[in-house]
C-alpha cells in the first residue's frame, strides 16, 4: 500500500492496434490487477465495448482528447481510483488514436497529490507497420507519440517485407533515437517488454541498459581509411566502380536499404578528420569533433569540386558525381556520413578501410528529431537551473521530451530529470561511486537547434 501504483500509457495512432494489446494484456496471466482509463475521440463511447476482462477497473474519458480535459477528467478519475486503492496494483492509460500523449504524462508531474500515489512506469506507443511512412508525412501527431515513447511496438509486421521494416525502424531511431522498438504481430509479445519498465525512472534504466541514454548523432556511418598524401576521388552514385581495396559495401553493410530511398537523396552531408589512430578506435576519438563539425554551416559542393578535410559539406548528388579529396598529409582519416553508403553509391578506391562504425539513421522528412550531449566536464547546478528554465519557457512547446543524467560540481550524488513539454521533474538520486561521472542528455522535439542546445550546455561548464 506504501508503494506508488505504477501507470503505463498506451498510445499510437489510429488502427495500430493499441486495443488489441490491452485485451492481450488483461487477457494474460500476469497477476496483476489492472485498472484501465480508457479515452475516446467521439461522442458516443464505444471503445469499452472493445476491451475483454471481467475483473479490471474500467473508467472512461469520453467525448474526445484525453489531451484538451487532462487536467479535468484524467486528475478525476485517478483520484477516483484512489478510493479504491485496494482493488488494483496497475494502471493502464489508453488514449485516443489522435491524441498528443504528452499532457498525459505531465500530469503525473504537476499534480502533488497523484505524485504520490501513482508513478509513471512508461510510455509505450503502437506503431503500424503498413501504414506509417504515410501518417508521418501527412499527420503531426503520428510523430509526436513516436517522440514521447519509451517503447515503440512496431506492430503488423506480417504486412510487410523485411526491407520496408528495417527501414521504418531508421525512421523511427531518427525520430526517438533512446526508444527501444519492438516488432510484434497481432500485439503478441512478452508482457515483461511493455509492462514495470522502470522508463520514468532514470537511474532504474541506466542500471538495465548503460546505453539508454546514448546520444543520437548527426551521422549515420563513419569509415576509418588508411590515405596517401594527395588527391583521391569520392565516387558516389550507381555506375560500377573498381575498388582499391576488398571491401563490397552491399555485403558489409547490413542496411537492408531500399534503393527507391536511396535514388531520392539529393545531396548528403560529410565530415573528414584526421584520426590518431586506425579503425574504430580512431573513430570513436572523432565522435564529438564530428558531431560539432556538423552543427557547423555547410558548403554545397557539385560533381567535381573539391572535398576539404576539418569542414562540414554537402556533397550535391546525381547519377554519376564525383568529387576530389584532397589529404594534406599520409595517415588515419575518417569519413563520417550523414547516411549510410549504400544509400548513396559511396565508394573511395585505392584506399584501405581499417574500420566502420554505424551511428543510428535520419528521417528526413519529420520535423522531430531527437538530439544527445555526453560530456564528463562537471557542470554549475544553478547555471543549468537557469538554462533549462529558459529552455522550456522558450522552446517548451517544441519539447516533446527530455532527459539526462548530470553531473554537478561538489556533488557526489547523480542528478536525474524528465521533461514533457514545459513541465521539469529532477532530483538527485544514488552516489556516483566508482562509475564515471558523465553528463548524459537527450531531448527529442520539433525542430530542435543542436548549435544552440550545445550552447546553452556549455554555458553550465563549472
Amino acid at each position: 500500500m506504501n508503494k506508488r501504483v505504477p501507470v503505463t500509457v498506451l498510445t499510437g495512432f489510429l488502427g495500430s492496434g493499441k486495443t488489441t494489446l490491452l485485451n492481450r494484456i488483461l487477457s494474460e496471466q500476469h497477476g496483476k490487477r489492472i485498472a484501465v482509463i480508457e479515452n475516446e475521440f467521439g461522442e458516443v463511447a464505444v471503445d469499452h465495448e472493445l476491451v475483454i476482462g471481467a475483473q479490471e477497473e474500467i473508467f472512461e474519458t469520453a467525448n474526445g482528447c484525453i489531451c484538451c480535459t487532462v487536467r479535468g477528467d484524467l486528475i478525476r478519475v485517478l483520484n477516483q481510483l484512489r478510493k479504491r486503492r485496494d482493488r488494483f496494483d496497475y494502471v493502464l492509460i489508453e488514449t485516443t488514436g489522435l491524441a498528443d500523449p504528452g499532457p498525459v504524462a505531465q500530469t503525473f508531474f504537476v499534480d502533488e497529490d497523484l505524485r504520490e500515489e501513482f508513478q509513471l512506469d512508461a510510455i509505450v506507443a503502437l506503431v503500424d507497420a503498413a501504414h506509417i511512412a504515410g501518417q508521418l508525412a501527412s499527420v503531426p501527431t503520428a510523430a509526436d507519440q513516436i517522440g514521447f515513447a519509451d517503447v515503440l511496438l512496431l506492430n503488423k509486421i506480417d504486412l510487410v517485407s523485411e526491407a520496408q521494416l528495417a527501414r521504418t525502424e531508421r525512421e523511427l531511431r531518427a525520430i526517438n533515437g533512446t526508444a527501444r522498438i519492438v516488432r510484434s504481430h497481432m500485439a503478441e509479445l512478452p508482457l515483461a517488454q511493455v509492462l514495470d519498465l522502470g522508463a520514468f525512472d532514470l537511474d532504474r534504466a541506466l542500471a538495465v541498459d548503460a546505453a539508454f541514454l546514448q546520444p543520437q548523432q548527426p551521422f549515420e556511418w563513419a569509415g576509418s581509411y588508411t590515405l596517401a598524401a594527395g588527391q583521391h576521388v569520392v565516387h558516389t552514385g550507381s555506375q560500377p566502380h573498381e575498388h582499391g581495396h576488398d571491401h563490397d559495401h552491399e555485403h558489409h553493410h547490413d542496411h537492408a536499404h531500399d534503393h527507391d530511398h536511396a535514388a531520392g537523396l539529393k545531396e548528403v552531408g560529410v565530415v573528414v578528420l584526421q584520426a590518431s589512430e586506425p579503425g574504430m578506435a580512431g573513430i570513436e576519438l572523432l565522435v564529438p569533433a564530428a558531431a560539432a563539425a556538423f552543427a557547423q554551416a555547410s558548403d554545397r559542393l557539385s560533381s567535381g569540386a573539391k572535398l576539404e578535410t576539418g569542414r562540414h559539406q554537402r556533397l550535391q548528388l546525381g547519377a554519376h558525381a564525383d568529387f576530389q579529396l584532397q589529404i594534406p598529409a599520409a595517415g588515419n582519416w575518417v569519413l563520417f556520413c550523414e547516411h549510410a553508403p549504400a544509400e548513396f553509391g559511396f565508394s573511395l578506391p585505392r584506399a584501405q578501410l581499417t574500420g566502420e562504425g554505424e551511428y543510428g539513421s535520419h528521417h528526413h522528412e519529420s520535423e522531430i528529431t531527437s538530439i544527445g550531449i555526453e560530456d564528463a566536464r562537471p557542470l554549475n547546478a544553478e547555471k543549468v537551473n537557469e538554462w533549462l528554465s529558459y529552455l522550456l519557457q522558450s522552446r517548451g512547446q517544441d519539447i516533446l521530451r527530455m532527459k539526462g543524467v548530470l553531473n554537478f560540481r561538489g556533488e557526489q550524488r547523480r542528478y536525474v530529470f524528465h521533461g514533457v513539454h514545459m513541465i521539469f521533474d529532477g532530483q538527485l538520486e544514488r552516489p556516483w561511486g566508482d562509475a564515471a561521472r558523465l553528463n548524459r542528455l537527450v531531448f527529442i522535439g520539433r525542430k530542435l537547434d543542436r548549435a544552440e542546445l550545445e550552447a546553452g550546455f556549455e554555458s553550465c561548464i563549472a
